[in-house]
């Protein structure tokens, strides 16, 4: 912490506590009936996000998934755009054809929210491909869950990453469960990070629930990319609070317990950062307490103007289509 400024770690906070606000928000579109579509929240991971896009520039890539709220708010992504395009209007990111799952967004860096499991990591190889033809000094993060690492298609993306050294970092959120299976029942190993020997890259594993050890991760994963020496691999221990989707009954109670979720509750990304803030004189709890107003501030308003905005026109259905 010392080493970092209070503007890095203020931003921090913010936007934390703007992904925890904005999906609080879609919590209690669900409750009232006025939610579009599926949506997978990323509430008590949101350290994940915010540490590894706050070592990115507007210029560098994000690669996305079905639970990516928090990483397209943590790339620069406005909320009023996105509740635009969870709501179903014609002002979202995407025109009201991508929905909760696919925001994207090229104007931040942002190339898409993948809903097919771990479809994202072979693209972000392919932007990385596309950086060193271009011999520029951006870098991607690709984002992706624990069962995603056991697709094929994690091995071959790892494996031509790897060969051709492109400026990819591959951050695994590993919140113990695919769906519904606990990791312990889909792997034979307890790290995914050990994976990374297998394709000649470093493995990296950190507390996903501590913003400042993913910052410093994807800092010195980043910096190798830049020098050309190739990809990373960073598991990040955390956990959803939700279930696997809203709407899964009782936030996953079926395949988890409620002294697990309660354990990792407690371990909560945004108490710890704030404590830890306090403990070191960074910020007061009046400042605190402020920034907390703002940020539900800021997404009430966002709400607001998405649901204020009109319907996707019938004619408008297949623009912007480029397959069918």
């Amino acid at each position: 912490m010392a080493k970092l400024s209070k503007e890095l770690l203020v931003h921090m906070l913010k936007q934390m506590l703007e992904i925890r606000a904005f999906e609080e928000k879609i919590v209690d579109a669900y409750a009232r009936g006025t939610a579009v579509g599926l949506a997978h929240l990323s509430i008590g991971q949101e350290a994940v996000a915010v540490g590894a896009c706050a070592n990115l520039r507007k210029e560098d890539f994000i690669i996305s998934n079905h639970r990516g709220h928090g990483h397209c708010i943590a790339k620069g992504g406005d909320p009023k755009l996105m509740f635009a395009e969870f709501f179903g209007r014609e002002a979202g990111y995407c025109k009201a054809k991508g929905g909760s799952m696919h925001i994207a967004s090229l104007d931040i860096g942002d190339v898409g929210a993948m809903g097919i499991v771990a479809s994202g990591i072979p693209i972000s190889v392919g932007v990385g491909l596309s950086i060193k033809f271009k011999k520029t000094d951006q870098v991607v993060v690709c984002f992706f869950g624990d069962a995603a690492s056991n697709q094929g298609a994690f091995h071959e993306a790892l494996n031509l990453a790897s060969v051709h050294k492109v400026p990819v970092i591959f951050v695994c959120e590993n919140n113990l469960y695919g769906i519904s299976v606990s990791q312990k029942r889909h792997q034979a190993i307890k790290d995914i990070a050990v994976r990374a020997k297998s394709y000649n890259m470093p493995g990296v594993v950190i507390d996903g629930n501590d913003v400042i050890a993913v910052y410093e991760a994807v800092r010195q994963a980043a910096e190798r990319a830049k020098k050309g020496e190739g990809p990373t691999l960073i598991e990040c221990k955390t956990y959803r609070w939700r279930g696997h989707h809203e709407g899964d009954p009782g936030l996953g109670i079926r395949y988890r317990t409620k002294e697990e979720m309660a354990e990792w509750r407690e371990k909560c990304p945004i108490k710890c950062f704030k404590r830890k803030l306090l403990e070191d004189s960074i910020l007061s709890e009046a400042e605190i307490e402020q920034m907390e107003k703002d940020m539900a501030n800021l997404i009430d308003e966002a709400a607001e103007y998405a649901q204020a905005c009109p319907w996707p026109k019938p004619e408008e259905a297949l623009s912007d289509l480029f397959a069918d």
